[in-house]
């Protein structure tokens, strides 16, 4: 968890990004649009770090610190491809891809806690899945036990992780529980074999295993739409269903559902909600919200960087592929130079963030 002095040093600029005004966004792709001005050096906690100059020389990938991170963005897993669904056989590609090419996940904690403790020449990558549905994490029978299913997307990343032990379990789960279509902490209901009893078992799971459990709201709600006490509400009663499967567990990042924000933007960091039943009030607070696109978000350690505005990578087609090039010809990619007490970049980038 965030310290709370890593609160305070970030709280200018959570505070400044809530006070802009954005239009309310009827489909998810359009955020890509509206990406909001970052915040300025002076507000930023990173502004007066030292930035250490790489050497001219050029090795097969040069420590940038300062570059781009992808923060890859999945939804359903099925049978077909689609804008918003990818086949187990693809996505087992996509993470092959990303081993090949240098990448190692982490996640969205050890990105703003600036724990990228990576070997010299490698890159952070952050994938999240949104929605929680039953193709994301599914279970099956083995003989008397439940196994993960392994053309799930979690077993596709366990055996990953079997296979090359250095692709930890760094995954970020942004969960719905009360969505219909099994969209309830990865299935209810009997839908796609799945029971509703094994709901809080699979949470458990996650976080046992390593995995970020990320806020995307009771039913993906439509927040713009709702008064400040509905806002409250399905942020904290996700809340909620998350500490009754991991007591004190508190989620740190919010997925903005549909990419829309409320009226009063601070409800998105912090807020609380008391059950009329039975009198118990709940309690959020993130310090990291996702948006929906955007593209590959900024290093941490940039100036510019906004926790409040951490840009994603919709996943479709062949735009990861795409999006991996484009970071490599550009050189905006992050690369670590294997030291986690300093950080590093070009000479260019290391001037432009002295």
């Amino acid at each position: 968890m965030i310290t709370s002095r890593r609160w305070l040093c970030w709280l200018p600029v959570l505070l400044a990004a809530c006070g802009q005004p954005e239009p309310v966004m009827q489909q998810e792709a359009q955020q890509e649009e509206t990406v909001a001005a970052p915040a300025t050096e002076a507000d930023s906690p990173v502004a007066a770090l030292p930035i250490h100059q790489a050497s001219t020389e050029s090795p097969e990938r040069q420590p940038n610190e300062l570059g781009r991170i992808p923060v890859l963005e999945y939804h359903l897993f099925g049978e077909t491809e689609g804008r918003w669904q990818r086949t187990p056989a693809r996505f087992r590609e996509d993470l092959e891809l990303l081993y090949a090419r240098g990448y190692r996940p982490i996640t969205i904690r050890q990105l703003m806690e600036r724990r990228i403790d990576l070997p010299a020449g490698l890159s952070p990558v952050v994938i999240t899945f949104d929605d929680a549905s039953p193709g994301q994490f599914r279970y099956v029978q083995d003989g008397d036990s439940l196994v993960v299913d392994p053309e799930s997307a979690l077993g596709i990343w366990l055996d990953m992780n079997r296979r090359y032990p250095d692709w930890e379990n760094r995954g970020v789960f942004c969960m719905l529980s009360g969505a219909e279509a099994g969209r309830s902490f990865f299935g209810d209901k009997g839908i796609e074999g799945q029971e509703s009893a094994w709901r809080l078992r699979k949470v458990k799971q996650l976080a046992d295993l390593g995995f970020e459990l990320c806020n995307h709201t009771l039913w993906h709600a439509s927040l713009s739409k709702m008064s400040p006490a509905q806002v409250q509400e399905q942020i904290a009663r996700l809340q909620l269903a998350i500490d009754s499967a991991v007591p004190g567990y508190q989620a740190r990042t919010f997925a903005l559902p549909l990419g829309e924000w409320p009226a009063d933007r601070g409800l998105v960091l912090r807020g609380s909600w008391t059950d009329p039943k039975t009198g118990r009030t709940t309690t959020y607070e993130h310090d990291a919200v996702l948006l929906v696109a955007g593209g590959p978000t900024r290093s941490p350690y940039d100036p510019e960087f906004n926790p409040l505005r951490i840009t994603r990578v919709q996943v479709f087609e062949d735009e990861l592929l795409t999006v991996l090039n484009r970071l490599d010809r550009s050189g905006n990619r992050y690369v670590s130079d294997g030291d986690p007490t300093r950080v590093t970049a070009p000479p260019k980038a290391a001037a432009d963030g002295a």
